[in-house]
C-alpha cells in the first residue's frame, strides 16, 4: 500500500481530463465544475446562453420573484383542492387574481409560451452554474457507485460483504431483480480499511458511499443504463475463472460511452487451488500467505483476463503497481465470500473519488434527483424510490415527475429511508425524515404517483421555477416505453411488479432474436380484466398471442379459472429468464402444432429423376430409387408427372437414405422412395405403362400450398427453393 498515497498528488479531476481531450481550446471555468452533470441537463448551445442569462436573471429577479411566488401560491391552493391537472382552470383564476402580465400569459400564442419556457430553462441552468461557482469545494457529497458485471460473477455478494447482510439469498435465483441503493457510512469504511492502513490515519473527506446494485443480465440494460447514468464511479466485476463474458463487454462499452471512471474487481480469488484464506484481510497480505503454485495460477489466470481487457481497449494494472491512475484502470483482486481484497476496494474507491473528482462531488444546493423504482406498498399507497444526487428534499415539497399519461405534479407527504447499511429493496422498518440531504436513496410517499415512470428525473418546484418548463423538461426523459406496444393490437399481454421489470421485459421482447409483439401492458397482479384483454387475441384468431407474461406478480384465483375457461395461457415466473424460456418453449410448441396442421397443405417444391436400375415395385405402392434434381423432397409431398398430362401418383409415404429412414431429401441426394396412392385412380398408375424413367416426377403445388409454405415454413426454404416455386407456378398455371 506504499504507492497509494501518491494519488492525492496526482490529477485534479477526471472531468478536467475528459474536457481537455474533447475541446482543448475551450477553457470554461464555469462548466469545469462538472460538465457531465450539466451536459445531461442541457444541450451544449444552452451553456453559453445560460451564462448570458445569469446576468439578466439577476436584474429581473425581484419582479420575477413576486410574480412567480404569486402564481405559486395559487397553484398550491389549487392542488390542495384536488384538481391539479386542470390547467385551464389555473389560467382563468390567474386572469382574475393576478396582474395584466398573467392574463397575457394565458392568452399568449404557442410561440410566446415556448419562448417563456426557454427563458425559464435558461434561468434554471444559469442558477445551476451559479450554484456550482458558489459551492464550498471542501464539502463533498457521497459518490454514487455502481456495480456492473455478468450474471453470477458475485456483484451482490461483494455488496453483501461490504454491508454484512444477505440480500442475495432473499433474491429469486440469487439474481438482482430491482435497483437497490445502499449507503455505506464513513465510519464503516474506516473500520473495514483498518487492517490495510495499519496505524496510519485515513484522511476521509467523504460522508460515505452510496452503492447502487444494478442487475447484470442483458435484459436489464434499461435498469443498468439507468444506474450508470447516475453513477460517479463504477466497479466492474470480472470472474477470475471465466474471464470476460458478453455482459462484461457490454458494461465496458457503456462505461466508455458515458465516460464513467471505474475500478475492476477480479473476483473469486478463493477459487484458486489450495488458497489459504483469512477473512477480510487486505489482498497483498493474503498473497504473501499463499504457496508459490497458487500465485503462479493467479498470475496465469489474471494475465489471461488482462489480455482480454486489453482487447477491449483498456490499459489495466494491479492497483499497487499502477504508474498513472488516469491512463491505467486499477484492478483489485477480491474474494466476495471471504472478504479478502474488499478493504482495498473500499479504500481505492474513496481515495480516487475524493482526490480526483472533487469538483463533481461538491455538494450543491440545487436539487438533482432520479426515480429508480415505482412501487405500491401496503399502508402507503404508491411510492417512488429515488436517488437524491444533489440538494435537499423536504416534506411538503412540490415535485414534478414524469408519468405514463403526462407530467405529474404532487406534494411530498413523507420521506423514508432504510436503516443505514440496509438496502432499499428489502422489506424492513423504514425511518421517517423531515428533510434529507444528498447523496442518498429515499422513498418518497406522495399522492397520484401511480403512473410515474422509473428512470426519469424528478424536479422540485422552487420559488423561482416555472412549473410549465419543468413539466416539459421532465417529459423529455420519458423513454419510448409505449412504442414497444403494438397499437394494431396483435401481441401478448405483459404484467410486471415494477416499471423497471416491465421495461426489461419489453426490451427483451423487442430484441432482434425474439421480436414478439406486445399488445397490452400493466403493472400489478393479474385480474379477470387482464384475462379478458388477452382473450381478444383468441377472438381475432391469433391463438398464439392469447398469452399473459406475468413477471413477479401474483395471479388471482378467479383470473386462473377464467384463463382456463377461455384458453388463455398465463406464464408466471419470478426470474425474467425463466419467463423467457417458458414462453419460447410455448412458441415452439405452437409453431410445431401449426406446422403439423399445415403439413398436408404446404407442398415443398421438388423435381425428381427416377434411377432406372432402382425400380423395386411398379404399382400400388410404387417403390423406386430417385435422385433429387432440385428442391426438397419431403414425406407427404403429392407427386405428379407433368410430361404425361400431369397424372397424379399419390403422396410420398417414406424416404430412405443409405438404408436409414429420413423425412427430407435435398437437391443432389439419391434416395429410395415409396409412393402411396390416395384413390382408385392413383392405385391404377403403373411404372412402365403410364410413365417411366424418362419422365421427371414433380411435386404438385397450388396457391393454397404456396401460402401455407410462406406462413409456416418460410425459414426452411432457401432462395433456390423459392425460384423453383416460381418455375413450377408456370408449369401448373398457378396465379
Amino acid at each position: 500500500s506504499d504507492g497509494l498515497d501518491d494519488w492525492e498528488k496526482a490529477a485534479d479531476s477526471w472531468e478536467e481530463l475528459d474536457k481537455s481531450e474533447e475541446e482543448p481550446a475551450a477553457a470554461a471555468p464555469a462548466a469545469a465544475g462538472g460538465p457531465v452533470a450539466l451536459a445531461e441537463k442541457a444541450p451544449a448551445a444552452n451553456k453559453a446562453a445560460a451564462a448570458a442569462a445569469a446576468a439578466a436573471a439577476e436584474e429581473s429577479e425581484e419582479e420575477e420573484d413576486e410574480h412567480e411566488s404569486d402564481e405559486d401560491e395559487e397553484s398550491e391552493e389549487e392542488s390542495e383542492s384536488g384538481s391539479e391537472s386542470d390547467e385551464e382552470d389555473t389560467s382563468s383564476e390567474e386572469e382574475t387574481s393576478s396582474d395584466d402580465d398573467s392574463s397575457e400569459y394565458s392568452e399568449d400564442s404557442e410561440d410566446a409560451r415556448e419562448r417563456r419556457i426557454e427563458e425559464a430553462r435558461e434561468k434554471r441552468l444559469a442558477r445551476l452554474a451559479a450554484a456550482r461557482e458558489k459551492a464550498d469545494k471542501s464539502v463533498l457529497r457521497s459518490p454514487i457507485c455502481c456495480i456492473l458485471g455478468h450474471v453470477d460473477v458475485g456483484k451482490t455478494k461483494i455488496l453483501d460483504n461490504i454491508r454484512r447482510t444477505n440480500v442475495q439469498d432473499g433474491e429469486a435465483g440469487g439474481i438482482t431483480q430491482q435497483i437497490g441503493a445502499t449507503f455505506v457510512p464513513a465510519d464503516a469504511i474506516e473500520k473495514r480499511t483498518q487492517p490495510l492502513r495499519g496505524s496510519r490515519q485515513f484522511d476521509m473527506k467523504l460522508p460515505g458511499l452510496l452503492v447502487i446494485d444494478t442487475p447484470g443480465h442483458e435484459s436489464f440494460t434499461n435498469l443498468r443504463a439507468r444506474g450508470s447514468g447516475l453513477c460517479d464511479v463504477a466497479v466492474l466485476i470480472v470472474d477470475l475463472m471465466h474471464g470476460l463474458e458478453q455482459q462484461t463487454i457490454e458494461s465496458i462499452n457503456m462505461l466508455k460511452m458515458r465516460k464513467t471512471p471505474f475500478i475492476i474487481a477480479v473476483n473469486k480469488c478463493d477459487r484458486l487451488y489450495n488458497w489459504k484464506s483469512v477473512p477480510d484481510s487486505p489482498i497483498r497480505d493474503a498473497f504473501k500467505r499463499q504457496k508459490e503454485h497458487v500465485m503462479k495460477e493467479f498470475e496465469d489466470r489474471s494475465s489471461q483476463v488482462f489480455l482480454q481487457l486489453n482487447e477491449q481497449g483498456l490499459n489495466v494494472s494491479l492497483y499497487w503497481k499502477n504508474p498513472d491512475p488516469r491512463k491505467f484502470v486499477n484492478v483489485v483482486p477480491t474474494s466476495a465470500i471471504t472478504g479478502e481484497g474488499i478493504p482495498d476496494l473500499l479504500q481505492l474507491m474513496v481515495k480516487l473519488t475524493q482526490s480526483m473528482m472533487q469538483d463533481r462531488l461538491t455538494l450543491l444546493n440545487e436539487t438533482q434527483c432520479t426515480v429508480l423504482e415505482v412501487k405500491t406498498m401496503e399502508g402507503l399507497g404508491t411510492t417512488v424510490d429515488v436517488v437524491l444526487v444533489n440538494g435537499t428534499l423536504r416534506e411538503g415539497d412540490r415535485i414534478v415527475v414524469c408519468g405514463l399519461g403526462g407530467p405529474i405534479v404532487t406534494r411530498v407527504k413523507s420521506l423514508k429511508t432504510p436503516q443505514v447499511m440496509k438496502e432499499m429493496r428489502v422489506k424492513g422498518a423504514l425511518v421517517e425524515h423531515k428533510e434529507v440531504k444528498a447523496a442518498i436513496g429515499v422513498k418518497i410517499v406522495a399522492p397520484n404517483l401511480e403512473s410515474a415512470v422509473a428512470g426519469t428525473s424528478l424536479f422540485v418546484v422552487g420559488p423561482e421555477d416555472d412549473e410549465e418548463e419543468l413539466k416539459e423538461t421532465v417529459m423529455e426523459d420519458m423513454a419510448d416505453i409505449f412504442s414497444k406496444v403494438d397499437k394494431s393490437g396483435e401481441g401478448v399481454c405483459v404484467q410486471a411488479s415494477t416499471l423497471g421489470s416491465l421495461e426489461a421485459l419489453l426490451s427483451f421482447l423487442d430484441s432482434d432474436d425474439v421480436k414478439i409483439a406486445v399488445s397490452g401492458i400493466n403493472i400489478g397482479p393479474v385480474h379477470k380484466r387482464d384475462v379478458l384483454r388477452a382473450n381478444v387475441m383468441n377472438e381475432k384468431g391469433y391463438k398464439k398471442f392469447a398469452v399473459i407474461l406475468a413477471f413477479d406478480v401474483p395471479v388471482s384465483r378467479e383470473a386462473r379459472d377464467m384463463a382456463a375457461e377461455y384458453n388463455v395461457k398465463i406464464f408466471t415466473a419470478d426470474i425474467i429468464y425463466h419467463l423467457f424460456d417458458q414462453f419460447t418453449a410455448y412458441m415452439k410448441q405452437i409453431k410445431s402444432q401449426e406446422q403439423e396442421a399445415a403439413r398436408l397443405d404446404a407442398v415443398f417444391p421438388c423435381i425428381l429423376q427416377i434411377i432406372p436400375t432402382c425400380v423395386f415395385n411398379k404399382k400400388d405402392p410404387i417403390v423406386v430409387g430417385v435422385e433429387v434434381v432440385e428442391g426438397i423432397a419431403k414425406v407427404g409431398t403429392p407427386l405428379c408427372v407433368p410430361t404425361k398430362e400431369g397424372i397424379d401418383l399419390g403422396r410420398i409415404a417414406s424416404l430412405e437414405l443409405n438404408h436409414k429412414s429420413v423425412d427430407t431429401a435435398h437437391a443432389g441426394q439419391s434416395v429410395a422412395m415409396k409412393i402411396e396412392p390416395e384413390n382408385a385412380m392413383e392405385q391404377s398408375r403403373m411404372y412402365g405403362r403410364h410413365f417411366d424413367h424418362n419422365d421427371q416426377l414433380v411435386s404438385r403445388i397450388s396457391r393454397e400450398s404456396i401460402n401455407a409454405l410462406k406462413a409456416h415454413f418460410a425459414d426452411e426454404m432457401g432462395k433456390d427453393d423459392w425460384r423453383l416455386v416460381v418455375k413450377l407456378k408456370k408449369v401448373f398455371g398457378v396465379q
